[in-house]
């Protein structure tokens, strides 16, 4: 996979990340839920983080040309805190499928991940990975 050139490009490659990092994500909310019994908004929350982590590696290496923090553990922390932003969509979304749609916790993960995927590409772009201004 080779890194994009423009944001088409970007915004494609980083579908294809998030969607292996979304796999991560459902696969451990569900097993979190449905086999260790926890309530979905907990589970939601380390299934996230994990897939958050997992979307970073990815992204760094995959996705985005342009990097402004040059510190990478810097990166990484505005990278997940950027990612609360998207959880906090997230969770919402999870909780008005279920709660008030009545949806299957799995339609109500896809569901969620398209607004999230949204939210997280557009502020870490932003704010993380394109290119430096010229001041």
């Amino acid at each position: 996979m080779e890194r994009g050139t423009g944001l088409l490009t970007e915004l494609v490659t980083y579908g294809v990340v998030s969607a292996a990092a979304l796999a991560l994500d459902a696969g451990l909310l569900l097993l979190l839920v449905r086999e260790a019994h926890w309530h979905y908004i907990p589970a939601s929350i380390a299934a996230f983080t994990a897939g958050a982590i997992f979307a970073y590696v990815l992204s760094v290496r995959f996705v985005f040309r342009f990097r402004k923090i040059d510190n990478r553990a810097l990166e990484l922390g505005y990278f997940i805190g950027m990612g609360f932003a998207g959880m906090v969509v997230n969770a919402a979304m999870l909780s008005i499928a279920i709660t008030l749609l009545g949806l299957d916790l799995l339609v109500a993960k896809l569901l969620a991940a398209a607004c999230t995927f949204l939210t997280n590409f557009s502020l870490r772009r932003a704010i993380l990975f394109s290119p430096r201004s010229a001041s």
